[in-house]
């Protein structure tokens, strides 16, 4: 019969044979991909712990040198970089940036540097941007060696060769690197044999200290220690006399003892003077009479008084 002639299942079509929607449910299908770390979810307690721990890795890391500026061993800008030259400081490479505006300043610098053969090396700006850690360097700059440090014994040593058995001055805790550099000038001045710094809480042979000492650091040795007190234990054990200066000790440094042989004399900060167990490595602890109406002296200028006073009393040629 008409109408009967379609095949059986032609006219109903089950459901699970269908094509499919035609991409209109392709988005609700889509997949969101695999579920985040609990680490990487904001509101999880595992991504603060995450974010914690970055930040104490971060504050443990050393700090670098170039983000913060110019390190100790740079000397930057047209000024300094003159006076640097003019004092003698000794220079590792001489920078100068490409395409840096002429000016007296640099004139001298490029004449100094051809009279005395210092060769100058030409850099691009960025590139001096970060040899130097971005400081303003004016288009000039100058990188010095690394200070070459002795040892404890290399001054004891010195000492002994030398008449009355030799004078040194340690510092406790004098940060000043300008007063670093003095008291190396009056350290040479008077016939001491070193200088003797801590290697914590204290100022460093940088291009400030080179500087002040007009030269002088290439002629005395600065040695430095770990542990300032176990480096006097070694000068007392080798038989050197520990005299500390103390503006509120009785004894006035002039009638100190020790001035006949080795001598070790001791000079603290100018604010708070000696620490109290670099108190307790001195022999004695004797003072220089001032003014009452004057508080206390600078370090470097207390350090040449009690040098010169010592090399008086030692009965030095100098």
């Amino acid at each position: 019969m008409a109408g009967n002639s379609q095949r059986r299942g032609e006219g109903h079509k089950s459901k699970s044979s269908a094509v499919g929607s035609g991409g209109r449910g392709r988005k609700a299908l889509k997949g969101r991909g695999p579920t985040p770390k609990a680490e990487d979810r904001v509101y999880h307690k595992a991504y603060k712990a995450k974010q914690e721990k970055l930040a104490r890795a971060a504050a443990r890391k050393p700090a670098n040198r170039q983000s913060t500026g110019a390190g100790p061993e740079w000397v930057i800008g047209r000024n300094p970089v003159l006076e640097a030259l003019h004092a003698g400081l000794p220079v590792r490479t001489a920078y100068v940036a490409e395409g840096a505006e002429h000016d007296s300043r640099l004139r001298a610098i490029l004449t100094f540097c051809a009279d005395h053969g210092i060769a100058l090396m030409q850099a691009t700006r960025g590139e001096l941007d970060r040899m130097t850690g971005g400081s303003n360097h004016q288009g000039v700059a100058l990188r010095l060696p690394e200070y070459e440090y002795a040892t404890v014994g290399d001054l004891i040593a010195a000492g002994t060769q030398t008449y009355r058995g030799g004078l040194v001055v340690a510092l406790d805790k004098v940060t000043d690197p300008r007063n670093l550099g003095a008291i190396i000038r009056s350290a040479a001045a008077f016939g001491a044999q070193g200088v003797l710094i801590p290697s914590r809480r204290s100022a460093s042979m940088t291009a400030a200290a080179w500087k002040t000492s007009a030269g002088a650091a290439a002629r005395i040795p600065v040695a430095m220690a770990t542990n300032l007190n176990q480096a006097l234990g070694k000068f007392a054990a080798a038989g050197w006399m520990i005299v500390g200066l103390a503006g509120e000790a009785d004894s006035d440094f002039a009638s100190a003892p020790g001035f006949d042989g080795p001598l070790v004399i001791v000079v603290g900060s100018e604010g708070d003077g000696l620490a109290r167990l670099t108190r307790q490595s001195c022999d004695v602890l004797a003072s220089i009479p001032i003014s009452s109406d004057v508080e206390s002296l600078n370090a470097s200028v207390a350090a040449s008084i009690a040098l010169y006073e010592a090399a008086r009393m030692r009965g030095a040629k100098l």
